[in-house]
């Protein structure tokens, strides 16, 4: 499993990821089966989740962010960029891609949707399971 996670609002990303993982090992998956890695933003996930599944290394892929509405419509181009890309990472590959980015109007609604990072990783199990029972996953 590979978890990407944002930087940006690390304070909410992290709580993501630490849910993340307790998911990861409710659902027997050993921490030493998991890689993290970090990216800058929301923007930046599509292309690291794009080089994790190019990799063919994971079965599954799950990222974790948050863009929180400002004042200009930067968050619309941000959280769109990265739904749209992380979609097309999903298909390109035929990989389970968790999606797991907040897309809040404030810091406090971001923090009231952190169970996101379980539930992200419940959808990315969910998925490769049911790609292998297709016989569709991209790996063996």
């Amino acid at each position: 499993m590979a978890i990407i996670v944002s930087r940006f609002h690390e304070n909410i990303t992290t709580k993501l990821l630490d849910g993340a993982r307790e998911a990861l090992r409710r659902g027997g998956i050993a921490d030493s089966n998991v890689e993290v890695t970090w990216a800058p933003g929301a923007f930046e996930l599509p292309v690291l989740a794009e080089a994790a599944a190019a990799s063919e290394r994971f079965d599954a892929i799950v990222a974790l962010g948050c863009v929180i509405r400002g004042e200009t419509p930067h968050f619309e181009y941000v959280a769109g960029e990265a739904a749209r890309g992380l979609g097309n990472v999903a298909l390109a590959h035929r990989i389970a891609v968790g999606f797991g980015v907040l897309t809040t109007e404030t810091e406090a609604q971001a923090l009231a949707r952190l169970s996101k990072g379980a539930e992200a990783v419940q959808a990315a199990l969910e998925t490769a399971d049911a790609l292998e029972r297709l016989g569709a996953a991209s790996r063996d």
